[in-house]
């Protein structure tokens, strides 16, 4: 059983005890208006939205959970995100992914300043943003663990990220496809052609992103990537303690 809900200036506070409070496992949210939070905590449940959903999307999000977007976003989704999947048909803002802990972003355009940053993992939970054009300046500050993996689709081989790539990175991978490493990779940063072991270990991935976003897997796959890990020598590893 699906719930219909016509948002329009309903408060966010409304529309998410709705949420929350709603029997049906999966909602559709229609002429959504920059309401904040939607999706928040959520558990075993699945939310379509139509329109443009504010801050904070998905937040907290838990097992079970997916939120699928047929629009833009706005900044901050899957903030401290535990696990399940956002798909993202549009562009984000900025921050997405900030302290996520588990669960999958697929974002069929771009996003902005600082995604992934904090971005951190544990065991089984592995962490997974995917970008289909370009992400912008700082991402992965700091990060952790997890993947991060930007495609440059509209790119045509030049770099599909900002300044500052893997500031502060200290765990996790980023992906990047291009023909073009970015000009001020910090030291502490390993940058290298992608293996094939490399590729084979987010083949999976990949394969998702094409086919929830209809894209050519051999065009995805038919390029140039670089593989960014933390050096080994990094001295930002020794400000963390070790798990």
């Amino acid at each position: 059983m699906k719930q219909n809900i016509n948002v329009g200036h309903m408060p966010f506070k409304e529309l998410n005890n709705m949420i929350r409070t709603s029997e049906c496992a999966s909602i559709e949210l229609n002429d959504v208006q920059g309401q904040r939070f939607i999706g928040a905590g959520m558990k075993d449940k699945v939310v379509s939205i139509y329109g443009v959903p504010g801050n904070a999307l998905g937040a907290c999000m838990n097992t079970g959970s997916q939120i699928i977007v047929n629009n833009d976003v706005q900044d901050a989704v899957g903030d401290t995100m535990n696990d399940g999947n956002i798909i993202v048909s549009g562009n984000c803002g900025d921050t997405v992914g900030y302290a996520m802990r588990g669960g999958s972003i697929l974002i069929k355009e771009s996003t902005g300043y600082r995604a992934g940053i904090h971005m951190k993992a544990y065991k089984e939970k592995q962490p997974l943003i995917i970008v289909g054009d370009r992400a912008g300046s700082f991402l992965g500050e700091y990060l952790a663990g997890g993947t991060i993996i930007v495609l440059g689709l509209k790119q045509k081989g030049k770099c599909p990220v900002g300044y500052f790539c893997g500031t502060g990175m200290h765990g996790g991978r980023i992906f990047l496809r291009t023909d073009e490493l970015p000009v001020d990779i910090p030291p502490q940063i390993t940058a290298e052609k992608a293996t094939k072991e490399d590729m084979e270990s987010i083949e999976n991935d990949l394969t998702e992103f094409c086919t929830t976003f209809s894209f050519d897997k051999k065009t995805v796959l038919d390029a140039q990537y670089y593989k960014l890990t933390p050096n080994s020598t990094s001295p930002y590893k020794q400000l963390y303690t070790a798990i």
